[in-house]
């Protein structure tokens, strides 16, 4: 029991116990009981699923509201809070710009909607361990070295610029360097062969049956791949908002959980959000200068978290909004 009462990286061991065991039981009924047949998923239930998850994260957040309070007091807990808030809503909306990616990928490996949720899902739990190694690295450098905050806080401006003002070329899934290296070291079959990642092939020079990936499991490397890349951009946006590991981990990794869900309703529609990415390049400009602001302007005083959440909830919800009102009246997204 004294065990769970340490304190790791600021928060108490039974917290940390207790986030983990919560994304634990939401993939094991997800997996194991709302998806335990490989099916497609419908729009509406993609949509209920997702509002499932976000109504989940919220209310993670009055659950740090209130331990954080009962550790620290309120001003502490409230300004946690709303950090927590903050870096949620940067995922979430950073999420939206990753499923045109998805979307591409499990079109280049031809991979049915029926089987797109197991590979999603399996996607996520390499997240989960990914971001957490991503955050730990951050989180090590930042406590060792202060100023590398202000590299994160450029470089976070130079991507916001560079989204503002480039418009990226599609990706080329076939010339991913993990496809190539995995096509190169093992067998990988031409064909699905339903949900399952491996099996096993008749070898004809030797007669013997060999393990042979398939184009699911190829489509579930690129994914996370795909996400790591995604994760430069916001693991220094979340650390640009607040130090607290807590915070940071729990805010990603609440926002990626429903990531899967709201997949299958998006998928439909990503085209209309458009111009969505100016809006999240506004955000990672203004998330990167608050550094600046804070350290330079304010005399070292915090940045207002309720202003803070603010500013950003403002732009995304605006961008979304920008976005379906000048795509008004398409009616189907444009095929890869």
């Amino acid at each position: 029991m004294e065990f769970l009462m340490l304190d790791w990286l600021g928060t108490p061991v039974w917290f940390w116990m207790a986030f983990l065991g919560i994304v634990v039981a939401l993939t094991a009924f997800d997996l194991g009981i709302l998806h335990k047949e490989d099916r497609e998923m419908g729009i509406g239930e993609s949509l209920k699923l997702s509002a499932f998850y976000i109504t989940i994260a919220l209310a993670f957040g009055i659950w740090v509201y209130f331990q954080k309070t009962a550790d620290y007091g309120t001003a502490i807990g409230t300004d946690l809070t709303m950090k927590y808030y903050t870096g949620f809503f940067i995922e979430k909306a950073l999420s939206i710009d990753n499923i045109f990616v998805i979307g591409l990928i499990f079109t280049t490996f031809g991979i049915p909607a029926k089987y797109q949720y197991r590979a999603l899902l399996w996607g996520i739990i390499g997240v989960i361990v990914l971001r957490g190694i991503m955050i730990a690295l951050g989180a090590a450098l930042v406590e060792q070295f202060y100023w590398v905050l202000y590299l994160f806080a450029v470089f976070l401006i130079a991507t916001g610029i560079k989204m503002m003002v480039s418009s990226e070329k599609p990706m080329d899934v076939s010339q991913n360097p993990a496809v190539k290296f995995i096509s190169r070291i093992m067998r990988v079959t031409p064909e699905l062969h339903e949900q399952h990642f491996f099996v096993r092939v008749l070898d004809s020079k030797s007669g013997k049956m060999v393990l042979a990936a398939t184009p699911l499991f190829l489509a579930l490397v690129v994914i996370n791949v795909v996400d790591l890349v995604f994760a430069v951009d916001s693991v220094p946006a979340i650390f640009a908002i607040t130090t607290d590991t807590f915070i940071v981990y729990t805010s990603n990794i609440m926002a990626v959980l429903g990531l899967r869900a709201l997949y299958f309703a998006l998928a439909a529609m990503v085209h209309r959000f458009h111009y969505l990415k100016y809006a999240l390049a506004a955000v990672l400009v203004f998330i990167g200068s608050k550094i600046f602001i804070s350290d330079f302007l304010l005399g070292g005083e915090k940045f207002p978290p309720v202003l803070s959440l603010a500013v950003t909830f403002g732009l995304i919800l605006g961008g979304i909004a920008w976005s379906l009102w000048k795509t008004r009246g398409t009616e189907t997204a444009p095929t890869h």
